[in-house]
């Protein structure tokens, strides 16, 4: 079937108005933090699915979290540190994107 400029035209909308966005994983990938954090299985870093099991809960959680991915930290998972991840890497809001998904991993 021949695409009609009807089709063409919506999918050109689509596309411009952010409806094919990265996703939360595709973000996180992309900024870097696969190489250290995985869904399930702790990596050199704890899996999301730790993450979101220490934070549950807590009120605040999203701000403390993007507060030690912008600064880095030691001690919280155990003795490895995490690296500092500027805003070059990930945006403040695809941050925030990234942590809401982790917070909510079952």
């Amino acid at each position: 079937m021949k695409p009609t400029p009807l089709i063409l035209a919506t999918s050109t909308v689509f596309a411009a108005s952010g409806a094919l966005a990265a996703t939360p994983a595709e973000l996180a990938t992309k900024a870097g933090c696969a190489v250290c954090h995985q869904p399930v299985a702790k990596g050199l870093g704890p899996s999301y699915q730790e993450i979101a099991k220490k934070y549950k809960g807590q009120a605040g959680a999203p701000a403390v979290m993007a507060e030690r991915v912008r600064k880095g930290s030691v001690g919280i998972f155990g003795k490895v540190p995490m690296t500092p991840t500027p805003p070059a890497r990930i945006s403040d809001a695809d941050l925030k994107l990234v942590i809401d998904w982790i917070l909510k991993t079952p």
